[in-house]
């Protein structure tokens, strides 16, 4: 039996024989990792996808994976004395990621792309690349935690609430968390990581976050979604909920579940919220706040972090997130199978929404369970 310590990474061997490779977007977080990963002289490899074009990224400040942030990586590599290679995912990422964000859209749903490319592209090819190098494990500069528990390794949330990234991340399977790393997860704060980032004079420690979804310039969706396809801003009807024409829309896909403002359609008295988008009839159904309330979420392609078959129980008692923006909710979790199943929210919530995810989290403890997709239905 080997009786060497494990040391940070949880290896039976010195960092010097412990090859990592860490998943560099250019930001402060993953460079912060990096950084320290090498100071405590692991053999670290860094990695940063090109997941679209550099023209047009360039012009956008706040972005991840692109022109500036690429270059951005490369200098800390530098810094810090370790290789760091760059690799050409811009297919991979159009496939994966972006054509489902715009038919998603298209659908009447609201996607939640991160999610998607952290799985499909971060946690999927890029840790086959890691593991073709040769490397023991994966390390991003997620806000998440892993912690080893009696059956194996557990996602956690992060210690900062403020910065959990649990609800992008519910989708890690218990295969990749075997190999993957979050160093972030267990700090208090990002002034934190920036002070780190400081102590080793990286070029990035002052850099600002990333806002919004990467390839989604000032937040435009619409536009993006028109120039990825065509014709998708067609016209139609404003209707309440008995079908009545209310006035007309410039496309369905410039409206979320929820919405309140800019709908054009003054003079009902009381206020009036997106409830319900129709993409086949080109119609946007709008009613009063309390038809936004949802109790029943179905759920599909489910990924089940917790100890038993989810389909092993009739039922969970759960918290969920419905939005990442929202505090962790009571819920009932009815399995319908081992991939399918739906929640029983015990307070109501507004503006659930097809597209988004719903997150289980084990409620007495921080303790992330994995997740679904919202749908509408059968």
């Amino acid at each position: 039996m080997n009786s060497r310590p494990l040391n940070s990474l949880g290896f039976a061997k010195p960092p010097s024989e412990t090859r990592v490779v860490v998943a560099m977007s250019g930001g402060v977080d993953s460079s912060a990792v990096a950084a320290q990963l090498a100071s405590e002289g692991y053999d670290v490899v860094g990695v940063t996808l090109q997941l679209y074009d550099h023209g047009a990224a360039l012009a956008k400040k706040g972005a991840c994976c692109a022109g500036r942030d690429i270059h951005d990586a490369r200098r800390v590599a530098e810094t810090m004395g370790f290789p760091h290679y760059v690799l050409d995912y811009e297919n991979t990422f159009r496939e994966a990621v972006i054509d489902e964000f715009a038919d998603a859209y298209l659908a009447g749903a609201t996607p939640v792309p991160c999610i998607r490319c952290n799985e499909r592209v971060k946690f999927k090819d890029l840790l086959a690349t890691a593991k073709d190098l040769d490397a023991d494990c994966m390390a991003t500069g997620h806000y998440i935690q892993r912690k080893t528990g009696a059956h194996g390794p557990e996602l956690h949330q992060a210690a900062d609430p403020a910065r959990d990234q649990s609800y992008f991340l519910f989708s890690t399977t218990a295969e990749q968390l075997s190999y993957l790393r979050f160093p972030l997860g267990h700090l208090q704060s990002k002034a934190e990581t920036r002070a780190l980032a400081a102590r080793f004079g990286l070029p990035v420690a002052d850099k600002p976050d990333s806002q919004d979804i990467c390839f989604v310039p000032d937040g435009n969706y619409a536009a993006v979604i028109e120039k990825l396809r065509p014709g998708a801003a067609d016209p139609g009807e404003i209707v309440d909920l008995e079908g009545r024409v209310l006035g007309s829309h410039r496309g369905v896909i410039h409206y979320t579940i929820g919405q309140r403002k800019g709908l054009g359609i003054g003079g009902l008295g009381d206020p009036v919220y997106v409830v319900r988008l129709d993409p086949e009839t080109r119609r946007v159904v709008v009613g009063p706040k309390e038809a936004l309330s949802t109790r029943r979420v179905p759920l599909r392609e489910i990924n089940w972090l917790g100890d038993a078959p989810l389909d092993s129980r009739a039922e969970w008692a759960v918290s969920v997130k419905v939005r990442s923006t929202r505090p962790p909710r009571e819920a009932i979790l009815r399995p319908v199978s081992a991939t399918e199943a739906e929640v029983e929210l015990l307070n109501p919530e507004e503006g659930v929404s097809p597209g988004q995810a719903c997150v289980f989290y084990d409620p007495g403890s921080s303790r992330v369970l994995g997740g679904g997709w919202i749908w509408r239905g059968r």
